[in-house]
């Protein structure tokens, strides 16, 4: 699995731009224990677009990904930081599947458009929580060590999100945005946490968890087995 961030509100490579915003490219293995001479299938999926096609495109083309390659794009909630982007890219590709929560208030032009009420399969190893408080949903990734859980704001909460999560198994790693996030022992267990975006308490947690903190910004990429 390969988690790209493309826009952030700090930049972790520097020929990138950042905005207050959150995106990222998930790269994720399609394919149920595949055989060894099975071909496997990964999947792209867009996380979010940010709060620009500007900014989103852009770095996009520096970090060689192709619009048009994309299958599928999950946004965790009807915010302008993190919708802002999507029309300019659908622009460039409008035969994605595109996931939205429940009370998300545009109804877009694409190959299929889908709203999200309960927790949901979209791909062999990867699941939507649902919408949560009828605002968020938040995308599952299932590997062969555990759940990765991909945030955008954690708005529902991140306790919510891990239980709803946790219907799927285990989680161990944690990427996203974590607004107003305080309880940090619900994070004690996990392997990975890379809090990005709207996190107030970023520092806090890098200083109680330094073996288990991964830094985030636009061009940060994080690759788990």
């Amino acid at each position: 699995m390969k988690v790209t961030i493309i826009t952030d509100n700090t930049v972790y490579d520097k020929k990138l731009r950042s905005e207050w915003g959150f995106s990222a490219l998930i790269e994720v293995e399609n394919t149920p224990h595949p055989e060894p001479e099975q071909v496997r299938s990964r999947v792209k999926i867009l996380f979010d677009t940010g709060a620009s096609g500007e900014v989103l495109l852009y770095n996009m083309s520096k970090l060689n990904i192709d619009p048009k390659r994309i299958e599928c794009v999950f946004i965790s909630h009807d915010h302008w930081d993190h919708t802002g982007g999507l029309k300019d890219f659908l622009k460039l590709n409008d035969r994605v599947k595109l996931y939205v929560p429940q009370h998300f208030s545009s109804k877009l032009d694409v190959k299929e458009f889908i709203k999200v009420k309960e927790s949901l399969k979209i791909y062999e190893n990867v699941f939507s929580t649902g919408e949560l408080m009828r605002i968020e949903q938040s995308l599952i990734l299932k590997l062969d060590k555990g759940l990765v859980v991909i945030a955008g704001c954690s708005h529902p909460g991140v306790g919510n999100i891990l239980k709803s999560a946790s219907k799927f198994g285990k989680v161990f790693a944690l990427i996203g945005g974590l607004h107003g996030f305080r309880e940090f022992d619900l994070i004690k267990n996990l392997e990975l946490v890379c809090a990005t975006h709207c996190t107030q308490y970023k520092e806090e947690i890098k200083k109680l968890y330094p073996d288990k903190f991964v830094e985030g910004g636009s061009g940060k990429i994080i690759e788990i087995d």
